[in-house]
Order: C-alpha cells, then structure tokens, then sequence
C-alpha cells in the first residue's frame, strides 16, 4: 500500500525539476497553517461570545427586581438582584425591633419563633441560643417584660450588610421600670431576593432609672 502511494508520487514529480516538489510541500504546509489559524479564531470567537452572554446573564439576573408587598402593606418594597429598598429595609427594620425587642414571658417564645424564620442556616444555632437565654430569664421572673422603641431623634442607617438602630428599651419587673438607651446592630445578607439575618448585638446602652 504505502509503496503504490510512493510509486504515484514519483510519477507526479516525474519530469518536474526539484523546485517543484518543494512548492508543493510549501504550499500544503502553508494551507493546514491556514486552517490551523481559522480554527484558533473560531474557537477565540466561540469563548468572546460565551463570555459576552455569561456576563448579559449575570446583569441581568442581578437586575432582576423582586416585589414584596406583604398584606396591609404600602410603599416600594422591592428587592433588585442582592439590593432591597430602602422601604424595604425600614419595614424589616421595624418588624425585627419589634420581635427582639418587645416582649413579654406569655409572647416572647412566638416572637423569637418568627424571628428564627428569617435567620440564616450559618447563624440559626447561635441566635437560637441567645434567645434561649431569654426565655429562660422570663422563666424565672414571670413578671419582666420588655419594650423597645425606635428612637425619632436619631436617624437609623444602613449598609449593604447591616443596619444601626438607635433605640429605647424599657423594662419593667416587680414593679421597677427602667430605661435605657443604645444602638441595636443588624447584621443581614440578600440571597436571591430573600432577607436573612445574620446576627443581632445591642451597643453602647446606659440605664436610667425611673
């Protein structure tokens, strides 16, 4: 077989001078160069148009707006890819104040139910433990219960990651009221339009006693 195919060349080359056989290996060496650099465009075409696509994707997915709007609710409550509204941040705001903060030994183990619900996986163990402690504090003083207010003289303010709450607790138990002033810290995250809270903290809080 491979002596047929060398016989046919040497015919083909029969006659040629020397020249000619080297054109020959040139040029077919110069054509597969040819498609060897068709072949890298393509493929560097196929990736530029992959990466352009992947990147409309992601723009768009992060652009895409989710709307909430709870029952009784106003106002723009909407979550843009990882970014909630600032409508939505001072509802949530309010709701959480509310559960954390403003309880009694008869709803307290309700709202810190609620509050769970909206914690993340990372962080359920550790909020569950602190709230347990709680419990257990209105376990053994049946009488305690707490309110906290949001403060209307200090503005609230937020990043993408946390929210600083100046509020007023008051406690009252036996009898004796107490207040007492600090900041109360959210610290949150935003997964495909869901809130999640990550951590609660009170700082800087002075007693004064009433």
């Amino acid at each position: 077989m491979f002596r047929r195919s060398s016989r046919r060349t040497d015919d083909l080359l029969a006659g040629k001078p020397a020249s000619y056989g080297i054109h020959r290996y040139l040029q077919g060496s110069s054509n597969l160069f040819e498609e060897n650099r068709l072949l890298k465009v393509a493929v560097a075409g196929l990736f530029g148009i992959t990466a352009v696509l992947g990147t409309l994707i992601y723009t768009s997915n992060q652009n895409t707006r989710t709307v909430v709007v709870p029952f009784g609710a106003g106002g723009d409550l909407y979550v843009t890819g990882s970014k909630p509204s600032e409508a939505y941040l001072r509802t949530i705001t309010r709701n959480i104040v509310s559960l954390s903060g403003t309880y009694s030994a008869y709803s307290a183990d309700r709202q810190f139910q609620e509050l769970l619900s909206i914690t993340h996986p990372s962080a359920y163990n550790s909020l569950r433990d602190s709230l347990n402690r709680l419990l257990d504090e209105l376990a053994d003083n049946p009488t305690l219960s707490i309110a906290t207010y949001i403060r209307p003289d200090q503005p609230v303010t937020w990043t993408d990651r946390e929210i600083l709450v100046p509020v007023e607790k008051v406690r009252v138990i036996g009898g004796v009221i107490r207040k007492f002033r600090g900041n109360l810290r959210i610290r949150f995250r935003v997964d495909n339009g869901r809130f999640w809270l990550i951590a609660l903290s009170e700082e800087n809080f002075d007693a004064n006693p009433r």
